[in-house]
C-alpha cells in the first residue's frame, strides 16, 4: 500500500509541475475564463485539482486559422492553373512533334532493304521464301 501511495504522489507532483509549465508557456490569448496570472495561481495553489481545471476549462483548443476552402473553390489556387486552351496548344505541339519524328523514321532506310524481297533465301525460311503471302 505504501508503494502505491508513493507512486501516486510522484505522479501527482509530475502532473502538477506539467500543469504549471503548460499554463505558463501558453499565450494569454489561449487562456479561457480568467487571466493567465489567475490560472497560474489556481494551478499552483490547488495542486492536482487546479491542473485538472486548467486542462478541462482554462486551456483553449487550437482553432484552424480561418475558413478552410477546398482547392476548387479557392480563387488563388484556380489562378495558378493554366487554362484549357494552354493544354490544347501543348497537346497539338506534341502531336506535331510525334508526326515529324514518325516521318523521319519512315524516310530512313531499314537494314536489309537493299535486297529484293522476291529473291529466295534459304536462311530465313525452310521453304526457301522470305515472308510475304503465298
Amino acid at each position: 500500500m505504501a508503494r502505491l501511495l508513493i507512486v501516486l504522489g510522484i505522479a501527482a507532483v509530475v502532473f502538477w509541475v506539467f500543469s504549471i509549465v503548460d499554463c505558463a508557456v501558453q499565450s494569454p490569448s489561449r487562456h479561457r475564463g480568467v487571466s493567465k496570472g489567475a490560472w497560474i495561481a489556481i494551478v499552483v495553489l490547488i495542486p492536482v485539482l487546479g491542473g485538472i481545471l486548467w486542462f478541462v476549462l482554462g486551456r483553449a483548443r487550437k482553432q484552424p486559422p480561418g475558413r478552410v476552402v477546398a482547392p476548387d473553390d479557392d480563387p488563388n489556387f484556380l489562378g495558378t492553373l493554366k487554362g484549357v486552351s494552354d493544354q490544347d496548344e501543348r497537346i497539338r505541339l506534341l502531336e506535331e512533334e510525334l508526326a515529324r519524328l514518325d516521318s523521319e523514321t519512315d524516310e530512313q532506310p531499314k537494314p536489309g532493304d537493299d535486297e529484293k524481297p522476291d529473291e529466295p533465301n534459304g536462311d530465313d525460311d525452310p521453304r526457301g521464301r522470305r515472308g510475304g503471302t503465298l
